[in-house]
């Protein structure tokens, strides 16, 4: 199942082999200039690594996802594709993976290389939370400021997203439907209308992955 990792998240780890240190650092890219500024701002924070080797894949709509990789400097097919296809594997997208690594002195070899990489991405996905994206229908819902909180209260029981409050004379609840033919009976019985709801049309809802 395809999966993101939530937006603005950002997290480093650290793997040793060796006495190499590889510093990895993960976080959500949306497009292509962001995970390239991302590995910039890598570079900014750790200038003195031999190496910032890096992965990165991110989806468009209707199009195969944009996938790159870099070596940068140790051997072809070392670093940038195992890490590329560790996050294939974990079927990431919007995901760029910067692994940044201090020389401890000791070759590491071909296999040793793969692994170490690989490695170094995986532990850094290990505890990575993730959001699932789905295209949802999108209903405005509009109630009175005195039922306002009971009645979004009242749709997240019954399973509805609520996704914003806005408040005015009256308040618009922006809800997050799945299955439209199951949801509108349930709006109608909690707003005690036979209004139905406005369409919005639809949108991507990220959902939190369970683990």
């Amino acid at each position: 199942m395809r999966s993101w990792l939530p937006q603005g998240f950002f997290a480093r780890t650290e793997t040793e082999e060796k006495r190499s240190r590889f510093l990895t650092t993960l976080a959500r890219a949306d497009s292509e200039d962001e995970a390239r500024a991302i590995v910039a701002q890598v570079r900014g924070t750790f200038p003195d690594a031999r190496h910032h080797c890096l992965a990165f894949v991110v989806d468009v709509a209707d199009a195969q996802p944009i996938e790159r990789s870099s070596d940068d400097g140790e051997p072809a097919g070392t670093a940038g594709m195992p890490m590329l296809e560790v996050l294939r594997g974990a079927q990431l997208g919007n995901t760029v993976a910067v692994v940044s690594r201090y020389f401890g002195g000791i070759l590491l070899g071909t296999g040793g290389l793969v692994r170490a990489y690989s490695d170094a991405v995986a532990t850094a996905l290990a505890d990575a939370p993730r959001v699932i994206p789905q295209r949802r229908v999108m209903w405005g819902i509009d109630v009175g400021p005195a039922d306002a909180g009971r009645i979004q209260g009242a749709l997240m029981n019954r399973g509805l997203d609520v996704v914003d409050a806005a408040w005015g004379s009256s308040v618009r609840l922006t809800v997050a439907v799945s299955d439209p033919g199951l949801a509108l009976p349930i709006v109608h019985e909690l707003t005690q209308s036979d209004r139905d709801p406005i369409d919005l049309g639809t949108r991507i809802v990220e959902v939190p992955l369970a683990r």
